[in-house]
């Protein structure tokens, strides 16, 4: 799946302003005949902030939710006629092969170049037809689980925030997005955690089934989270 979600700016977008997180001293110019007061000697106290890193799989969570595996078996059945017309071609295909390797020597070789080219012709049209269906599915489905992952982000900001995470990390690692190869012992990945608050704060009920269904072609590319459980090893 395109990672076209906008993490960045969906996340961005909860966060408070760093501004009034950490403020500094305004500067006061002393009046005409003043005398400037002495600059303090006190040394400055340095707060030092315990890092609390979360890491969480965005993708995999938007298509875990009860919306997303709603909106996935819904995309499935819209294009299953799709499916069934490819599998068609596909076993009439097999068919006029199985024919032709069967076929008897007194077949002259026209015949037998004209039955090649039928299979061919429709060989074309089978991947042309795949290609296209494919297409279109996953097009749809990034605009539908993008819609999702949009509505998604206010709640992982209020996860973070009320739970004292000082960092956030995206574990999806698809397509040139960050990959968290090994993480200290303590960093948790919050992703299950997640689809429950968003399934909750949503009131959308899970569908009939566990989870989508996985369609031959076309089909979404989607995982479960993983469990909520520090990851202390390097993954491989």
């Amino acid at each position: 799946m395109n990672r076209n979600f906008a993490l960045v700016t969906a996340l961005a977008a909860g966060m408070t302003s760093a501004a009034g997180v950490a403020q500094t001293a305004a500067t006061t110019t002393p009046a005409a005949g003043s005398t400037a007061p002495a600059a303090s000697t006190a040394p400055v106290a340095v707060q030092v902030v315990t890092a609390k890193i979360a890491v969480i799989e965005y993708e995999q969570v938007t298509a875990a939710t009860n919306e997303g595996q709603r909106a996935l078996l819904a995309l499935q059945k819209k294009y299953e006629p799709q499916k069934t017309q490819l599998q068609n071609l596909q076993n009439e295909i097999e068919s006029l092969t199985k024919q032709l390797q069967s076929a008897p020597a007194t077949m002259t070789d026209d015949e037998r170049a004209s039955r090649a080219r039928t299979i061919d012709t429709k060989q074309k049209q089978l991947q042309r037809d795949g290609d296209d269906a494919t297409a279109q599915f996953n097009a749809e489905m990034q605009e539908t689980l993008g819609t999702i992952a949009k509505k998604l982000g206010p709640v992982v900001i209020k996860y973070v925030q009320d739970n004292g995470y000082t960092m956030l990390l995206d574990n999806t690692g698809a397509q040139g997005g960050l990959a968290v190869l090994w993480t200290q012992p303590g960093t948790t990945d919050i992703s299950q955690a997640i689809v429950d608050a968003y399934n909750a704060s949503s009131g959308v009920a899970a569908p009939a089934v566990p989870s989508a269904p996985s369609a031959t072609r076309p089909r979404p590319t989607t995982t479960t989270p993983k469990p909520t459980t520090p990851a202390t090893t390097p993954k491989q």
